[in-house]
């Protein structure tokens, strides 16, 4: 804080804002953090939170979705504070969209866990529902409504299950047609405030993309971002001149996300911040595009900050530490966001940085434990085999002394993705249990930039696989765990690196867990959902490189396996099918390794029900205490 004449006034600033927080952190600091009371993973798994908040303005009301009734459904806050609960799928919703008066929501639900999502017209005040699809093999989402609420823009694959294109659905006759024609995953992105003008992403795989500028009346479209190589543009907005577009862009010389403003005529780039050095996400505007509001990305960790367009000033932020998920800023510029921890479950916060104040609205049920025994990681980088600094999460148990304990390793999936500190349940059993946590960003993660994400595509993939070996030595270096007290576990791509762990090193790990991941690449990429196959070979290498794939393909080195393995598979799966279980499994009991199996017939890609997220997580736990406790 820089103060000259003005320090009294920042100062007192300064004490307010503390003053705010320590208010708001009152309801659950309690009194001095006793004895841990330790129920069953049953218990942990319980622990609620709430996340997605939105704001309708006709009702000046907060939505937010939460998995409080055990699957996640959509709430809106009452006058009095009170969840009202607007949805009741069988299998929760994946998403919904408010228009711009905030009465009514396009809801996108699916069944068993397929993500074959339909669409809802949903009354924002009682929840009333009408079905717009009904065809469980398309895929249908990206909202983005006409101002008036007469109608609005979605993709689909409904033509033929694979390109994504973009419509329109008129309400008054629910007329559908055609906005955008392209091959591909097309995705509307803005909408000019005068509508008549549309942004469109063009994804040419995970890390490459193009916009498109589409005249709604003439249908005609324009190419923006020519360019070669891997760049991505997100977060597009199309400002009231219909010429100025902000984003977010990695085209740079360190390949990060920055804030930029684009000028369709000139197709010139310039960046806000040409000298930061970490990434931007969650970049956006007011409705009215009077603040502008974006998230840094800081190893993981995220800051929410606002600017004044009209005055160019930059406003307060919220003074919150840990992973903001999500943020809105609202036409009188207050800051509506998901806020989580590693030991705080995730609630919807108002900022209102006029007053300011900063204002809890949901309180997290933590199930009867005492939030004050968990534990906040250490951010770490060890080197890897070829001195490249990874980064990693490392969690102690509150009372560790400095003696090996039993560790289990955490593998994001993505792998374009990145282990951000986020509340863990499982994390924080395992952790008042007296285990250890490694949650490392091997290379290919985002957050770090584009030459970090692409070190292990296609005929590098096994490079990612030895940085998890590295995180294993340096836990082993440093007397935190030693050799047979070690497991690892990880999801989609990390359930991948699971397997790929224990069939490249057969002696590394004391037990593992892969749930929904890769054994066989050419299986994988034949029969996952066509519209992601194109998607995925730019990542692991094209389907005509078989040699490659089987190489890089646990399925043919199972017999190298010597790791108990427990492997949760959902049989609706449409990213990597259930088949991918069912070899791996059937290779292990042939050479008479230790397999077991939880394969669910309601589920898809992750385990979404909490009554079988309670029996996959007592099954694991009970898996790593018995493999690695007491070694």
């Amino acid at each position: 804080m820089t103060c000259t004449r003005t320090m009294f006034r920042c100062f007192t600033i300064a004490a307010v804002l503390l003053a705010g927080v320590a208010t708001v952190f009152a309801d659950d600091a309690g009194s001095q953090p006793q004895e841990p009371y330790i129920p069953d993973i049953g218990t942990f798994m319980k622990i609620g939170g709430a996340s997605s908040p939105d704001y309708s303005r006709s009702l000046d009301a907060v939505l937010f979705s939460s998995f409080m009734s055990g699957a996640s459904q959509l709430y809106r806050l009452t006058e009095e504070g009170w969840p009202y609960q607007l949805t009741l799928f069988d299998d929760g919703v994946d998403g919904a969209s408010l228009n711009y008066a905030g009465d009514q929501a396009i809801v996108r639900a699916s069944v068993g866990g397929s993500e074959q999502s339909q669409m809802y017209l949903m009354d924002v005040f009682s929840g009333r529902m009408e079905k717009l699809t009904d065809k469980p093999e398309v895929q249908f989402g990206s909202i983005i409504w006409k101002k008036d609420g007469s109608g609005f823009f979605f993709r689909s694959n409904e033509e033929n299950l694979r390109d994504f294109k973009v419509y329109f659905h008129d309400l008054s006759d629910h007329a559908i047609t055609k906005v955008f024609d392209m091959e591909g995953a097309n995705y509307p992105a803005s909408l000019s405030p005068d509508e008549s003008l549309m942004l469109v992403l063009h994804l040419t795989s995970n890390a490459d993309d193009d916009l498109y500028l589409v005249n709604l009346e003439s249908g005609k479209y324009e190419h923006l971002t020519p360019h070669e190589g891997d760049v991505f543009y997100d977060y597009p907005t199309i400002m009231p001149d219909n010429q100025t577009i902000y984003l977010t862009c990695n085209k740079n010389k360190l390949g990060i996300d920055k804030r930029a403003r684009l000028d369709s005529k000139t197709k010139k780039l310039e960046y806000l911040d040409p000298e930061s050095i970490w990434t931007v996400e969650g970049f956006g505007f007011s409705d009215n595009f009077r603040y502008m509001i974006w998230r840094i990305n800081k190893d993981g960790y995220s800051t929410v900050h606002l600017q004044d367009m009209q005055t160019g000033q930059t406003l307060p932020a919220p003074p919150l530490m840990g992973y903001t998920s999500e943020a809105k800023v609202l036409d009188d510029g207050r800051v509506l966001l998901s806020f989580t921890s590693p030991s705080r479950a995730p609630d919807i916060w108002m900022w209102d940085w006029h007053a300011p104040e900063l204002t809890k609205l949901t309180h997290a049920n933590y199930a009867g434990i005492d939030r004050t025994n968990f534990v906040e990681p250490q951010l770490i980088h060890f080197k890897s085999f070829d001195g490249l600094e990874i980064p990693a999460f490392l969690y102690l148990p509150p009372n560790y002394n400095g003696e090996p304990v039993p560790f289990v390793l955490d593998i994001h999936g993505g792998p374009e993705s990145q282990f951000r500190p986020y509340f863990q349940r499982n994390f924080q059993y395992l952790l008042l249990h007296g285990f250890g946590v490694l949650a490392p960003n091997i290379r290919g993660s985002s957050g770090y930039g584009i030459e970090y994400q692409n070190l292990d595509n296609y005929k590098n993939r096994l490079n990612s696989i030895k940085d998890i070996k590295a995180g294993v030595e340096y836990l082993i270096k440093n007397n935190y765990t030693r050799k047979g007290m070690i497991g690892i576990k990880g999801g989609s791509y990390g359930g991948y690196a699971v397997l790929a762990c224990i069939t490249e090193y057969p002696d590394l790990f004391a037990a593992a867990v892969d749930e929904v991941g890769i054994a066989n690449f050419v299986t994988f990429l034949k029969n996952t959902s066509e519209y992601r196959r194109y998607l995925r070979e730019a990542e692991y290498g094209p389907l005509s490189d078989s040699a490659f794939l089987e190489s890089i393909s646990p399925i043919h080195k199972a017999s190298n396996i010597k790791t108990p393995l427990l492997v949760v598979h959902g049989e609706n799966d449409p990213r990597v099918p259930v088949d991918e279980a069912r070899q791996i499994i059937k290779a292990i009991q042939i050479t008479g390794g230790v397999v077991d199996s939880l394969i669910f017939p309601d589920e898809g890609h992750g385990i979404g029900k909490r009554e079988n997220n309670l029996t996959v997580y007592r099954t694991m736990m009970e898996f790593f205490h018995t493999h690695l406790d007491n070694k």
